[in-house]
């Protein structure tokens, strides 16, 4: 028994380390830029008083105790879809909950899916503003990099979205111990300097940020502004959940990153009461001369593991969205061997890519994206929490009262950071709102367009048992082998069928009707993987069913049909897909605008042959014309 616990805290422990590097990345590097940004000499500026600064220290304490230790840990991460978290499970979770009222579920799954937008407006910033503050150390040191830093700051990203194709296993084994040495640095940065200013510790009181708000009750809320930079990456914690578990990721939390994020910032605290001009850069000033340039290294790498974290999840969520319907099909390369989950997205990167160096070009500065950032962030919060409360009652069997007075504290706190960065949409905040609305349009146009073709080739179907009875009347000619025809009406011929018999004549000696259904659940055990029935004369209904985080592979499941008493060699098996044409009509209930874009994915897609890997030389393609 005592073994057995050794080894469960054993492995507690390594996971704790692994999730340092991909759970608290971009957590963890927010000490670079969030004290600077509440005091900037910006629009909104806080005075470099002593009550202001303890006032902002009690803000950004309070603010790590509630959002991350309360909320996140403690309620959000216990609302997981078997296991996973994100906001796509979360999002899976509660519409589940609301399948027989179809309006209450479509506008959970609207707000789900804007909250998806919101992840990867947040993605495009945090590389860029991490990376950017990082690399501005070097100013710390001396003027002549000032025209150097937009340049390396690309190198650098560049380099990081080059990489993403040969995989992260290698360097993720390092990542661990890397942000273990990073926290270990703020915390020893911090406490060296709250000795200097040990009354800075008062700030741990939340009476400091009640005062603060009774004395500025305007300079504070605008604060919140800069404050809620400290908890950006809280849904990191949530995302990654499925890798890690929730204990490790909890122990990682309270026994280290907490504390070092705390004594960090309350040492750069100490530095600006006792050296005002320190606020042009609190973080990096904290070290001595000598420490400044291996810092900066330091920092670099922190920012460049923070920023993998965010790519590795933009890649999870385009999965997630793609196999539940919102995106078109694109290219999925697996870079790891033994680790399902690490994925490489061609399209998704690069397209990353240019938006973050855009925004290193567009604003210049940290502290310029700092106007930009929060946005994202404050409104995944809110949508979160607005999810989480279906979870609660419908799921959990909460109370109204009860969950009523939990979701009102947390939306408290989050509609507060988010009305306090709405101030900055005309200072960049504008950008992630409008990337939101853009990748939100392009998501509910392709689920649209979706539902709306497979309606259109549903109701043009010709229906399914008349047709096998016609077939047993008067039997065409079968040739060997066995035919997998795809469809997505399980009830009606595939076109592809009907224009097989029309022009070949023929049927094969068993044809199967594949249809494939992806749940609202992460995996889908390989016990339910595949239905099979028999309709008669030699045709069978396969139903193969895939988690929105399984990877399909059709000929890899259909191999299960031999349980079923259906032998599919896989030689003697021919793959026939129907692929449609779109026509733009002039059909109402489509803005036409969408109707192009629906078309232009639609046509641009990834190839159901690569998508279900499927062999191409058994794959026949039959195309029919369709006015969309």
């Amino acid at each position: 028994m005592s073994s057995s616990n050794n080894s469960t805290k054993s492995r507690t422990r390594a996971l704790s380390l692994a999730a340092l590097g991909v759970v608290y990345g971009d957590i963890g590097t927010s000490p670079l830029y969030t004290m600077k940004e509440v005091f900037a000499a910006g629009h909104h500026p806080v005075a470099l008083t002593p009550d202001n600064i303890y006032g902002i220290l009690s803000l950004i304490v309070w603010s790590l105790i509630m959002v991350v230790s309360v909320k996140y840990l403690t309620f959000i991460t216990r609302a997981d879809n078997r296991g996973e978290g994100g906001i796509m499970a979360l999002l899976a979770l509660a519409s589940r909950n609301l399948a027989r009222d179809k309006g209450k579920q479509r506008l959970v799954m609207l707000i789900g899916i804007l909250g998806a937008c919101m992840f990867y407006a947040d993605g495009m910033i945090t590389p860029a503003i991490s990376v950017l503050s990082a690399i501005e150390g070097l100013q710390v040191a001396t003027t002549a990099f000032d025209s150097w830093i937009i340049p390396i700051t690309l190198i650098v990203l560049f380099i990081l979205f080059f990489v993403q194709s040969k995989g992260t296993g290698t360097m993720g084994a390092l990542f661990g111990p890397i942000m273990l040495l990073w926290f270990g640095t703020l915390g020893t940065l911090g406490l060296i300097n709250i000795f200097h200013h040990p009354n800075v510790l008062v700030a741990l009181s939340p009476h400091y940020a009640v005062h603060f708000f009774i004395a500025s009750p305007w300079v504070a809320f605008v604060a919140l502004g800069a404050v809620v930079l400290a908890v950006t990456g809280t849904e990191a914690l949530y995302a990654d959940m499925g890798h890690f578990g929730r204990k490790p990721i909890q122990l990682a939390w309270f026994s280290l990153v907490l504390p070092a994020l705390i004594l960090n910032y309350f040492g750069q605290g100490a530095l600006i009461l006792h050296d005002p001009e320190a606020v042009k850069n609190p973080f990096y000033l904290l070290a001595p001369d000598w420490m400044l340039y291996p810092l900066v290294a330091l920092a670099t790498v922190a920012t460049v593991i923070a920023s993998q974290a965010v790519i590795s999840g933009a890649f999870s969520v385009s999965r997630q969205a793609l196999q539940l319907g919102y995106l078109p099909r694109m290219e999925i390369e697996h870079t790891s061997s033994s680790q399902e989950g690490q994925i490489y997205m061609p399209y998704v990167n690069w397209t990353l890519m240019l938006a973050v160096m855009a925004l290193v070009v567009g604003f210049g500065s940290s502290g310029d994206l700092a106007a930009a950032y929060g946005i994202a962030v404050t409104g995944d919060m809110v949508i979160t929490t607005l999810l989480a409360s279906v979870v609660f009652h419908g799921v959990w069997g909460w109370s109204w009262l009860r969950t009523g007075l939990v979701v009102a504290l947390f939306l408290t706190i989050d509609l507060a950071f988010f009305s306090a960065n709405v101030l900055k949409i005309p200072d960049g905040g504008w950008f992630p709102i409008l990337m939101a609305v853009v990748i939100f349009s392009v998501m509910l146009t392709w689920k649209t367009g979706r539902d709306l073709l497979f309606l259109r080739l549903k109701s043009e179907a010709m229906a399914l048992d008349p047709f096998i009875e016609s077939i047993g009347k008067y039997p065409p000619t079968r040739v060997p082998g066995n035919a997998v025809f795809m469809t997505q009406n399980p009830q009606g011929v595939p076109n592809a069928l009907l224009h097989n018999l029309k022009h070949n004549k023929v049927l094969h000696e068993k044809v199967v009707l594949l249809t494939v259904k992806v749940k609202d659940y992460p995996f889908v055990p390989l016990v339910n993987r595949l239905n099979v029935e028999k309709l008669g004369h030699d045709f069978f209904r396969v139903t193969v069913r895939y988690g929105f985080k399984d990877e399909p592979d059709l000929p890899r499941d259909l191999r299960m049909c031999s349980v079923h008493g259906v032998e599919l060699d896989s030689i003697d098996t021919s793959f026939f897909i129907g692929k449609e044409t779109l026509i733009l009509g002039h059909e109402p209930g489509f803005a036409f605008w969408r109707k192009k874009l629906f078309v232009a994915m639609f046509r641009n897609a990834d190839s159901v042959t690569n998508h279900f890997k499927l062999p191409p030389n058994r794959v026949v393609e039959l195309g029919a014309q369709v006015i969309f």
